[in-house]
């Protein structure tokens, strides 16, 4: 062999374990490169469990992200709308995706609880401490009680008994 073909081989050689070790690795996000996938990127959480932003998930071995990455930027590519790509992903994956829940229906009761249930509770004390202080209403100190004249004979001879003792 002449050292024109070893070194032809040896280049081709080199070539294609190049192409290979790229193919290996896997690609960048590429939905961290527009700032439109990165915007929609952080209204999504990454579905794999990590309970992280999508645009922001380094869960080790995730390959939910880079699907869903690539996803996002097929959306973008085809210049799909970010209500259309946001509510193709919610078809995929369920609610759980987003970041932010809708305001609406049971998660809006979600949002309003930790805001009413405090306030109702003040009211609800409020009103017991107004109807405890409204039952413990006094005799008024002007007027002498009304025990009947039996009674009042009746203590005074039996003080009077005790006194001579």
């Amino acid at each position: 062999m002449t050292n024109q073909n070893r070194a032809g081989r040896f280049y081709l050689m080199l070539a294609i374990a190049l192409a290979l070790s790229a193919l290996a690795v896997p690609p960048a996000a590429h939905a961290q490169q527009s700032e439109r996938a990165k915007h929609l990127g952080g209204r999504m959480m990454c579905v794999c469990g990590c309970n992280q932003v999508l645009t922001a998930c380094n869960h080790v071995g995730c390959t939910y992200s880079h699907t869903m990455l690539k996803e996002l930027d097929d959306r973008i590519a085809r210049g799909d709308s970010d209500d259309l790509i946001v509510q193709s992903f919610i078809q995929e994956y369920g609610q759980t995706v987003l970041i932010d829940l809708p305001k609406t229906g049971f998660t809006g009761l979600l949002w309003l609880v930790p805001i009413v249930a405090p306030l109702f509770a003040l009211y609800l004390l409020w009103e017991l401490i107004r109807r405890w202080r409204r039952r413990a209403v006094l005799t008024p100190a002007g007027g002498a009680p009304s025990v009947p004249s039996e009674l009042i004979e009746r203590a005074r001879r039996e003080a009077g008994k005790e006194a001579d003792e």
